[in-house]
């Protein structure tokens, strides 16, 4: 069975800088680990998980939107998913995905995270799905909402290093729903 994990960050990371070092040692975790991946297709840590698990033989879904107007994906996705708007590709990679990994990252990552953390707080998400927060990057924005709200957090885990995201995703031994 196919397991997919949809790995959320930056595309403001370059080759040499630390965040894509991150995301491509974890891409190669996933993929090394028997995981496929699914992002948002371009630059930053997109391409550098992307790059990671491709190096490894993985399988890399890249999903991408007309909206931005941008090209193809980047040339380590395998399989490339085009959305046409920014709501669209979002609800692609929560669906695709059995696990999220939330890397550092800007605005578009602040929405992705805020949606699968507050479709998990309804429980519109299946329980099964956990929310990996891999670094510390987040870890101010997390305290902030505990301190308001006790309970948002529970459906949060945080890794400090890629290996533990494995480590994680292996203690879960989550149900996967493979490809639609």
């Amino acid at each position: 069975m196919i397991k997919i994990v949809s790995v959320f960050g930056t595309g403001r990371a370059k080759p040499g800088n630390v965040d894509y070092a991150i995301a491509k040692q974890l891409g190669r975790l996933l993929a090394k680990t028997g995981y496929s991946i699914a992002n948002g297709g371009y630059g930053g840590t997109m391409e550098a998980s992307a790059r990671g698990a491709a190096e490894m033989g993985g399988e890399v879904i890249g999903v991408t939107c007309l909206a931005f107007g941008r090209g193809a994906a980047n040339k380590y996705v395998s399989r490339e998913v085009v959305t046409r708007t920014l709501n669209e590709r979002l609800d692609k990679l929560i669906e695709l995905g059995d696990a999220y990994v939330v890397l550092a990252g800007g605005t578009g990552t602040l929405l992705e995270l805020a949606m699968v953390w507050e479709l998990k707080n309804k429980g519109f998400l299946d329980g099964r799905r956990p929310i990996i927060i891999l670094g510390e990057y987040w870890g101010r924005l997390v305290e902030e909402i505990t301190a308001y709200d006790p309970d948002a957090p529970r459906h949060l885990i945080l890794a400090k290093e890629p290996i533990d995201v494995i480590k994680i995703l292996k203690r879960r031994r989550q149900t996967p729903k493979g490809l639609k």
